[in-house]
């Protein structure tokens, strides 16, 4: 179903969703149900479930009969056959093997379903039931008024009229029990059709009649709470709420249904708590319990004119309590102990599973990188178009030329390598490290030429 039948006023529970015909908080798909099989593909020789769950107004909901086999959806508008003669109009809400699953969740047995479905609902049937639903706000404020001129302490709440406008339902609170025969032959007399009346509680009420709570949303009562336990102020209590009736009820004035939500969690953690601890007796004084915080497992205690509370752990309490039975006076709640603190181990992300260090593929790409940038600067030819020689540091000399690395290797001023050249003494204080060096070309001139045929050998 779903919003869109919200304008029609029938099957929705909130009175809000027939003026905007939408819905914000799922008030009017109150329990709606999702048919998981319906996209299975069932059997060739199955036969279909002949009863279909149909949904009236006010989250009604009943089990009926399709024994002619009529094709149904849910949403669909079909006619069914009314309790008490006639017929009502409602929307089909389950069809199929989950039907029967609900009834055995309902304890509903197979027998037991009587009435039948007539027929899909035509638009002749759709116009009648949409003006009986017309009627429904305007014969209650009558039937108010007339209940007032009766004196009776009785609330009517809301009507439902049923599709054939031969009967209408009455619902209504009351502290007590009512004397309305009067009120249902002026009623009668006044509407021309059946009358029945039917005492619904308080928190049935707001849940027909829908409404905001405390926290800001729609009452769950309205939207998808269906069964209503009861809840007694034992559940505040355990909840350490203060027994405030203003802000414990709600609009129905009952305690509010949500003080059952959590009060299991607040059971399974009261197991660990103390009963009976109303004070606790010290050197200092009496210490008087002033708080207990369930789930930090604490109670706050306060010494006599003292504006201070002290927090004691739940354990530190019950060696107090068993001590007080013994006889025996603590000197103070707590118990300072100074705990020897081992230095904090710095976590080192270590190779303990088998695998590789986290870093490894930024370390492998970095050394890459590195033999790439150091190749590319070896083989970077010179501005003369030559490669350069490398020293032993890999670096080009200046002139291009390459640079001997031992000293014994270098060349002599005449143009041979003297091998065995004695390295000056002293370090920088040598006289002849300033001396210039003399010009290979300055003895080009005695040198023999080639042509001459000299036998003059060159210079040692």
């Amino acid at each position: 179903m779903g919003c869109g039948s919200c304008s029609t006023g029938g099957g929705c529970s909130p009175a809000g969703c027939k003026s905007n015909g939408s819905c914000l908080t799922g008030g009017c798909s109150k329990l709606d149900v999702y048919d998981w099989l319906s996209q299975m593909d069932m059997p060739v020789n199955y036969k279909p479930f002949q009863i279909v769950e149909i949904k009236f107004k006010g989250s009604r909901k009943e089990f009926y009969l399709n024994n002619d086999n009529v094709y149904l959806e849910n949403g669909d508008l079909v006619v069914v056959e009314a309790a008490t003669g006639g017929y009502d109009i409602g929307h089909v809400s389950i069809t199929g093997e989950l039907v029967r699953m609900q009834m055995v969740k309902r304890r509903v047995k197979e027998e037991d379903v009587l009435k039948k479905i007539y027929r899909r609902a035509t638009p002749a049937d759709v116009d009648k039931w949409k003006a009986a639903k017309d009627m429904e706000w305007e014969t209650m404020h009558s039937a108010r008024k007339l209940a007032l001129s009766l004196n009776l302490s009785m609330k009517l709440s809301d009507v439902d009229y049923q599709a054939d406008k031969t009967k209408a339902t009455f619902y209504y609170t009351a502290e007590g029990r009512v004397d309305f025969r009067e009120l249902i032959k002026k009623m009668a007399e006044t509407f021309r059709i059946r009358i029945e009346m039917r005492q619904i509680g308080m928190r049935q009420e707001a849940s027909r009649l829908g409404g905001i709570g405390s926290c800001g949303r729609e009452l769950c009562c309205s939207t998808w709470l269906t069964d209503f336990k009861t809840v007694s102020t034992s559940a505040a209590r355990y909840q350490n709420l203060s027994l405030n009736t203003l802000k414990l009820a709600g609009q129905c004035g009952k305690l509010k249904c949500c003080l059952n939500y959590e009060l299991d969690t607040y059971m399974d953690a009261l197991k660990h708590i103390p009963d009976n601890v109303n004070y606790l007796k010290t050197l200092k004084g009496d210490a008087r319990l002033q708080k207990t915080d369930i789930f930090k497992k604490q109670m706050w205690f306060s010494y006599p004119r003292e504006e201070s509370w002290i927090a004691v752990p739940i354990r530190r309490v019950k060696e107090i309590q068993q001590m007080n039975k013994d006889g025996v006076l603590p000197d103070d709640l707590l118990v300072f102990v100074e705990v020897e603190t081992e230095p904090v181990k710095a976590l080192d992300y270590e190779n303990v599973v088998g695998q590789d260090s986290l870093t490894r593929l930024d370390e492998r790409n970095r050394n890459n990188n590195k033999k790439k940038n150091k190749n590319r600067n070896k083989n970077k030819p010179n501005p003369s178009g030559q490669p350069r020689p490398a020293n032993a540091a890999g670096q080009p000399t200046p002139n291009g030329q390459p640079r001997p690395t031992n000293v014994a290797e270098q060349p002599a001023p005449g143009g041979q390598v003297n091998p065995q050249r004695p390295k000056p003494e002293g370090g920088n204080n040598n006289p002849n490290r300033n001396r210039k060096r003399p010009n290979k070309n300055r003895n080009n001139s005695n040198r023999p030429n080639g042509n001459t045929g000299g036998n003059e050998s060159p210079k040692q």
